[in-house]
């Protein structure tokens, strides 16, 4: 099964990543898996003190993952898998699509402000030629509306 890989972090355009992966696949007879990463710097404190805090996060991680996941399941016929790594996030990524052959497409959100499209979307443009999939990049501010018609 062809699998889309959408990255899970705090961003506003993760939303739209995320139901654009998620229509898609109900569309395409694919699956999702969501892609959360745990950078390395959250733990560098006494050894008890950073695996207490890399729990936390992994909780908080499951946490949002949920939400995501109930709404994939609920409205789109999905049922997503969660994979966490802790690392440098464009390093982790280009690793997830290499282990797992099933992945098809990655998608990511680009940020509407000024800004730019935001550090994953500009870093991973650049090795776009060598990596192993396609990306879409999702518009931030698509609408719902928008979105149906386009997966």
């Amino acid at each position: 099964m062809r699998k889309f890989l959408v990255v899970l972090d705090d961003s506003r355009e993760c939303l739209n990543a995320m139901r654009f992966a998620a229509m898609r696949a109900a569309h395409t007879g694919g699956g999702v898996e969501v892609l959360a990463i745990i950078p390395p710097e959250e733990f560098n404190h006494w050894i008890g003190v950073g695996n207490i805090m890399r729990e936390e996060a992994r909780e908080r991680i499951e946490a949002h993952f949920e939400v995501f996941a109930k709404w994939m399941r609920d409205k789109q016929g999905v049922d997503p898998e969660l994979v966490i790594r802790e690392g440098e996030p464009i390093p982790e990524i280009i690793a997830q699509v290499k282990d797992d052959g099933e992945i098809g497409v990655l998608v990511l959100g680009a940020g509407t402000d000024k800004g730019g499209p935001g550090p994953l979307v500009t870093q991973l443009s650049r090795t776009s030629g060598s990596l192993e999939v396609p990306i879409t990049i999702v518009p931030g501010d698509l609408s719902i509306e928008r979105l149906e018609a386009i997966t």
